[in-house]
């Protein structure tokens, strides 16, 4: 019998009760993303006293107990009585959505900001446990306590000081976010771009936990920025620098080309980072396809009849940061995470400064101009081949011969349905042939690829082309490569790579991942790719009745299975290839028994910088790297793999 549906049916959440009932409407997911999404609301409300020039330090502290101290010297949040209620100003932000300084007709209080919902001190408030702010104003100290969003102590003077700005301790609810943890890295991340954008601004970062800390200031803003992104690659260009004022935004732009094949834009508006882009990327990716096309055919680098460089050919080897100062009028973001900009007036701001600018530095840098252009020629060569490659992978015939490359390795599976496919990337022969038996035949395919895969970092995609086992990849997925990729044309719902727990299966995953990165990135950003988890070691104990066996995935497992079998025979799995087909399913391919590591993009800034200082022409920088993050000292463990 169904329920009765009526008015009593509907319920009413009051106050931040919504917030914390649905939390991932409001930071998104409530993983360590959510987590540090609180943290990067009230950031950016400090950030945004620092934008009207009422700020020039901003400093974090990490505590041991997973709280979080952000302080400001700003000009402090009112303390005053809000016009509207009993509470004041303080207790209303906290308390209340969609209140804050950015709203006033005048402005008065912003004229540009991060925050525009005025949700993100409220949001922060609803999911800690407990918050305290205090404000430094006119000589004095103020303090407000709430817990669980709720005031517990009103603001209260408690006492005299020369300090001016806001303090906000808050200890995010971790029955919310319960499998995240605060990350000193990732935050670094973030506090370096701000200081990129903003030169001058000093920035402190304690971590009581871990006992790091890490202070930042940058002179020469933007420009250290694209350095800093290009420290493992070899420009072809100068440092370039657009700058202007346009339908009442401030735009200032940074570019610099590289010997590389890849593209990084990266965003901001009122320096929070548009990691999905938006309006004024739009509008600089379509002026400088349009203003460089023009310049080309003028030059004679391109004949008249010619087709345009497409815009992917243009962007080969670019990174560009692009940031914008908008109003809040006009400021449109979608979604409260702010990941995407909408306003249109940021388009056209971003075209009208690269008309005016860009041509000009075109025709006064004529040298580097050409040698722009002549890669963006070579990359449209690289690209034809790639869409001739994809369009007879398509057709049938071509496609039968294309699969002498792939005959006798992929073995497909059965099902038709593309979200229970799953495809596995096995490396060697004598490992596929154990996975080809042990497979659920109806929804997982195996593909063996034979030796290392080319390091598609240090190749261009003409050369990458020819590799087989590339081909094999490519023509497997079916979606294309690089510019031409469709995600929506994979063949599978998984990817998953499966190597050896060695030192050569580590290298062959790292080459494979690689390529995906570079060629495939939306598979990894539409959360595809995995990688498989094979157990190091087999225990077994012999007994009179049954031999008890149990599977260790490192030297920690393996030494709590050897004290509960008190003993036993270890067997170290140099290779999948080494186990039966019923140990491979058991351990590494059953969806019910295995582990599998979901591959994300957290932070493509450094992603990028990671892939190519790792994999990348720098010999001296990646020695830098694993000198000062890799710990050799492995003499423990050592000892226990030779039990």
């Amino acid at each position: 019998m169904s329920k009765i549906y009526d008015a009593k049916s509907i319920k009413i959440l009051k106050g931040l009760e919504a917030i914390r009932k649905r939390p991932g409407m409001y930071v998104g997911s409530t993983d360590v993303n959510g987590l540090h999404h609180l943290v990067w609301e009230i950031l950016d409300n400090s950030m945004d006293e620092v934008l009207a020039l009422h700020a020039n330090s901003i400093k974090i502290t990490l505590k041991k107990d997973g709280s979080v101290i952000i302080v400001d010297n700003g000009r402090g949040i009112p303390i005053d009585k809000h016009n509207d209620s009993d509470l004041t100003a303080i207790e209303v932000v906290f308390t209340e959505l969609h209140a804050g300084g950015k709203f006033g007709e005048s402005n008065s209080a912003y004229k540009t900001s991060g925050g525009l919902h005025g949700v993100g001190a409220s949001v922060v408030n609803a999911l800690s446990n407990k918050l305290i702010a205090t404000v430094y104003k006119n000589g004095k100290e103020y303090e407000t306590i709430f817990k669980m969003g709720k005031i517990v102590k009103r603001t209260k003077e408690i006492g005299k000081t020369n300090k001016k700005g806001t303090k906000i301790h808050f200890f995010p609810s971790y029955d919310v976010f319960k499998y995240a943890k605060l990350s000193f890295g990732k935050i670094i991340e973030r506090l370096r771009e701000s200081s990129f954008l903003i030169p001058g601004l000093k920035i402190e970062l304690k971590d009581e936990i871990n006992d790091n800390k890490k202070k930042f200031i940058s002179n020469d803003g933007l420009k250290e920025f694209v350095e800093f992104i290009n420290q493992s690659k070899t420009p072809i260009s100068n440092f370039i620098s657009f700058k202007g004022k346009s339908k009442k935004i401030d735009v200032e732009i940074g570019v610099q080309y590289t010997n590389d094949y890849s593209c990084n834009i990266i965003s901001f508006v009122n320096n929070i980072k548009t990691k999905n882009g938006g309006s004024h990327e739009v509008g600089f990716k379509t002026a400088w396809t349009k203003i460089i096309n023009e310049y080309a055919k003028k030059e004679s680098l391109l004949k008249i009849k010619d087709s345009n460089l497409e815009g992917d050919d243009l962007r080969e080897g670019l990174t560009a940061i692009i940031s914008i100062k908008i109003p809040e009028n006009i400021l449109e973001f979608v979604g409260q995470t702010k990941d995407s900009l909408s306003s249109k007036e940021a388009k056209q701001a971003i075209e009208e400064i690269l008309d005016s600018q860009l041509i000009f530095w075109l025709q006064e840098n004529k040298k580097e101009s050409h040698k722009i252009i002549e890669k963006s020629i070579a990359a449209s060569k690289a690209r034809k081949a790639a869409r001739k490659a994809r369009k007879e992978a398509r057709n049938t015939k071509k496609k039968l011969l294309e699969n002498k490359i792939l005959s006798g390795k992929l073995t497909p599976a059965q099902t038709k349905k593309i979200e229970e496919k799953e495809l596995f990337i096995v490396e060697g022969d004598s490992a596929g042939g154990s996975a080809k038996l042990g497979r659920d035949r109806k929804t997982q395919a195996i593909l063996p690829l034979k030796g290392k895969v080319y390091n598609t970092e240090k190749a261009k995609l003409i050369d990458i082309l020819k590799n087989e086992e590339i081909v094999a990849i490519i023509n497997t997925i079916g979606a294309g490569i690089g510019s031409e990729f469709q995600v929506k044309d994979v063949k599978y719902g998984k990817v998953i790579v499966m190597t050896d727990a060695d030192t050569d299966g580590a290298h062959i995953q790292t080459l494979i991942l690689t390529f995906l990165f570079r060629y495939m990135r939306p598979l990894i950003e539409e959360k595809k790719v995995f990688i498989a988890l094979p157990p190091l070691y087999k225990i077994t104990k012999k007994t009179s009745n049954k031999n008890k066996e149990k599977y260790a995935w490192n030297e920690i497992e393996l030494k709590e299975i050897l004290e509960e079998f008190n003993g036993g025979e270890i067997q170290r799995y140099k290779g999948l290839g080494e186990m039966n087909a019923d140990q491979l399913w058991e351990t590494t391919m059953n969806p019910k028994t295995r582990i599998l590591i979901r591959v994300n993009i957290d932070d493509p800034i450094l992603s990028e910088r990671r892939v190519s200082t790792l994999m990348g022409n720098k010999v001296d920088l990646r020695k830098e790297w694993i000198n000062n993050n890799v710990d050799f000292t492995l003499e423990d463990s050592f000892e226990i793999k030779q039990k």
